[in-house]
């Protein structure tokens, strides 16, 4: 009830920080793992391993995507429920949550491994880098019997206002991961499969972090076993709520399959170990972005199902004020230090000159990328699945896959012409997030007279 007060009446700006900053504080620490994750196996392996990563990582992206449809679905509708004070029914939607994630992450890991080698052809591995591939997939496939219920799970936590006990379950594994990764890679010589293995051990580490918090009394929901009986209207709306978190990393992955294509065409695995450095490079240096949508999504959802629209309008404005702020503040950063940055992953010459290259280009519309990163989150947020599912798939599908096919075709851009296609994107998809986002505050107006 503490909780719930909190989100109905804290200083909005407060509220933001309070719930933002575990949230960023967990995501900057776990993609500091992917950064450190992918230094060791440059150092220890070499850039052709992190080409491999590369190439593995978008079948990841996906076990990720389905649990982030379950779980931000779940929470959104949890938030709801807990603003219009109906506890039992939000305890049916996490059992109901629990059930999904588990029975899909079943699924997930034995057709990933009957199919694995043409999986990783689809997704663009060639004859050098498949081998590291597989080699690394093979354990991650195992792990993802039980990583989605702790992703998904974590959005749940979020969902009723405790925002430090979900930053505290990403940093249990991602620590664990970090410490394993060393351990593995370069005393134990066990290669790409020991990255693999201090992954999955980690986050099996998560989940019993998260068990602890859901049943030792700390937790708003309680969860028994009636709760987990399939209720298909509680999982058609957690899956229409959460279908466009799922478009959006599915999309990364069908992207990822054009993209290590194109890149494999037009650079050969030189480009594809660039494109995985500079995509860690960004995954850590916006993280904080989805940090703030992360602790403005339990607020806005909250607000909106309490009928405070002034504070959901409230919050959004704030958020996306806080979401460009960083997002510039990170922008310069990657500018002006490329070379390092892109040096500590390998010290070859050749990785350091492209991968500079490569990365001042793909960031330089990233600063008005905050508008489109809340607003997509915003209509998710308030249960309206079909702008947030438009607004999802117009940076990474509408725009960003016919640009990326082509303009390497037009005047022989070639590689240029795949890189300079992100920036393009990140502009074109803000614009028309503006334009919705005008419309819904229209619409919430009229709610508040």
């Amino acid at each position: 009830m503490e909780r719930n007060d909190r989100l109905e009446n804290e200083k909005m700006t407060k509220l933001l920080i309070n719930l933002s900053l575990p949230a960023t504080i967990g995501m900057l620490v776990n993609a500091l793992y992917n950064i450190v994750d992918t230094i060791f196996i440059g150092r220890g392996i070499g850039y052709l391993a992190i080409g491999g990563l590369t190439i593995a990582f978008p079948v990841q992206m996906m076990v990720m995507a389905i649990a982030q449809m379950i779980g931000i679905g779940a929470a959104s509708i949890i938030s709801r429920d807990l603003g219009a004070k109906d506890i039992e029914k939000a305890d049916h939607v996490a059992g109901n949550s629990f059930l999904a994630v588990g029975i899909l992450g079943i699924l997930i890991c034995v057709l990933g491994l009957i199919f694995i080698d043409p999986l990783l052809r689809l997704f663009g591995a060639t004859d050098v880098l498949l081998p590291y591939a597989k080699e690394y997939l093979q354990v991650i496939l195992i792990g993802s019997i039980y990583f989605p219920f702790a992703m998904s799970t974590n959005n749940l936590i979020r969902a009723e206002g405790n925002a430090k006990a979900a930053m505290f379950s990403m940093l249990v594994g991602t620590i664990l991961n970090i410490i394993l990764d060393y351990i593995f890679i370069f005393p134990l010589n066990m290669g790409i499969r020991g990255a693999a293995l201090a992954t999955i051990l980690s986050q099996l580490a998560s989940v019993i972090y998260i068990l602890f918090y859901l049943y030792g009394g700390k937790s708003t929901l309680k969860v028994k076993l009636h709760h987990l009986k399939p209720d298909w209207t509680i999982l058609r709306e957690t899956m229409a709520v959460g279908f466009p978190s799922f478009a959006r990393q599915a999309a990364g992955s069908i992207i990822a399959i054009i993209l290590n294509n194109s890149l494999a065409f037009y650079g050969g695995d030189l480009a594809i170990s660039v494109y995985g450095v500079v995509n860690r490079i960004i995954m850590f240096l916006f993280m904080p972005l989805f940090g703030i949508v992360q602790g403005m999504q339990p607020i806005a959802g909250y607000n909106y199902g309490a009928k405070r629209i002034d504070r959901v309008k409230e919050v959004l404005k704030l958020s996306i004020i806080a979401t460009t702020v960083f997002a510039v503040f990170s922008t310069l950063i990657g500018q002006v230090f490329p070379g390092f940055i892109i040096g500590m992953f390998d010290n070859d010459p050749e990785l350091i000159e492209n991968g500079t290259y490569a990365l001042r280009i793909v960031i330089a519309m990233v600063p008005v990328i905050g508008v489109q990163v809340i607003g997509a989150s915003l209509f998710q947020s308030l249960g309206k699945a079909m702008p947030s599912l438009l607004l999802t798939l117009s940076r990474q599908v509408i725009f960003f896959i016919p640009l990326v096919l082509i303009l390497p075709r037009i005047y022989g851009l070639g590689l240029l012409g795949i890189w300079i296609s992100f920036p393009i994107a990140d502009f074109l998809s803000t614009i028309y997030t503006v334009v919705l986002l005008k419309k819904e505050m229209r619409i919430l107006d009229t709610q508040v007279q």
